[in-house]
């Protein structure tokens, strides 16, 4: 009888063994989750003994719980890493499955030159690494930009595109290029920028940089000048006190050498001297302030753009060596204007003949 039970329970266990399925080392199967654990999971893969997928071997984040990513019922793709732990247990790997198959996604995106986008999953001082399903492609801080990034940390769990210059998986040497299509990019926005602005056009812009000398305006695909002399038709000391950085600003293209853009403020339905004529004309007495001097005289701003000369001759009927002797700048005065030349944009004032004028209204008076 005992014979015969043990034939039986033989049998039986052929009959078993024959209902499960062989595995080996390196095999892709698909399981069912049977049981989740914040650091495991089991699964039956159809084979005699269940798989343990650890943590590990799931993710690179040693911090993740297993529990949140996976339910019991779910079907998981793994790859055996090994038949018998020594316990009768098989080890998965879910993590190097998925790296491999993003290896072979960025092999075809290497050979066709295609343009991947992936976020970024990690910040480092020489550069950015990015995760294509599940592989990691490095990017030197030197190919991130066409310029000079001083913080990558911007780029922290953005979406950005590349190209893979570079595939050496046995190295673990992948390496992803974006300098190339932002240099392509905007290569691209000039070309258009250039096809359709002339020069009087007007155009948006914002205020990129500011120098001592002007301010860069980003027009959209190329950077104009917008140098401080055609920043007003008045007298400009210090770009800082008419834009600032980040404005939205309207400018005219006022000339367009090969790449070179100048802009300019002083628009013609601004400019002062259109209706100077009328205002400044021959014996109108005029006021406005010294703006600045020299030995032959003193200039006088009447407006902004408009500036006339009061020469050292017609500052008194008193002789007047040099103006700094009775002037200075910011002091106003009132003066008459004694000639007009609107072409060539000059004014000529005196003192001496308002003086002269108003003697001789005081004579009359006394007669």
């Amino acid at each position: 009888m005992s014979d015969e039970m043990n034939v039986e329970e033989s049998d039986f266990g052929k009959m078993l063994d024959a209902t499960f399925k062989p595995v080996h080392n390196g095999e892709v199967v698909e399981g069912t989750v049977i049981d989740v654990k914040p650091d495991q999971i089991i699964l039956n893969i159809g084979a005699k003994a269940d798989g343990i997928l650890t943590r590990n071997e799931y993710s690179n984040d040693n911090s993740v719980d297993l529990t949140t990513v996976v339910k019991v019922g779910d079907k998981m793709e793994v790859k055996i890493i090994k038949v018998n732990d020594g316990e009768g247990q098989i080890l998965l790997t879910y993590k190097r499955l998925a790296a491999e198959k993003g290896n072979k996604r960025l092999e075809e995106a290497y050979e066709n030159g295609e343009v991947l986008k992936a976020k970024v999953v990690r910040v480092m001082n020489g550069g950015l690494s990015v995760n294509v399903e599940g592989a990691r492609v490095f990017i030197p801080a030197s190919l991130v930009s066409d310029t000079y990034e001083r913080d990558l940390n911007k780029y922290m769990d953005q979406e950005i595109e590349f190209k893979v210059i570079e595939f050496n998986p046995r190295k673990r040497r992948i390496i992803g290029d974006r300098k190339q299509l932002v240099v392509a990019e905007k290569k691209q926005a000039q070309e258009e920028l250039f096809s359709r602005i002339h020069v009087g056009d007007a155009v948006e812009g914002v205020v990129k940089n500011i120098t001592d000398f002007g301010a860069f305006i980003d027009l959209g695909g190329a950077d104009g000048l917008l140098h401080i002399s055609e920043m007003s038709w008045g007298r400009v000391d210090n770009p800082r006190s008419i834009v600032s950085v980040g404005q939205k600003i309207r400018v005219l293209i006022k000339d367009i050498k090969g790449d070179r853009i100048a802009l300019s403020l002083k628009f013609e339905d601004q400019n002062p001297w259109r209706t100077a004529a009328e205002k400044y004309a021959v014996g109108t007495i005029v006021t406005g302030k010294v703006a600045r001097m020299t030995d032959f005289g003193a200039f006088v701003e009447l407006e902004p753009g408009i500036d006339a000369l009061l020469h050292v001759s017609q500052i008194s009927r008193e002789h007047v060596n040099k103006p700094s002797d009775v002037l200075q700048v910011g002091d106003e005065i009132t003066a008459k204007v004694v000639d007009f030349n609107g072409e060539d944009h000059k004014i000529s004032l005196s003192k001496k003949a308002l003086e002269l004028d108003e003697e001789a209204e005081q004579g009359d008076d006394a007669e």
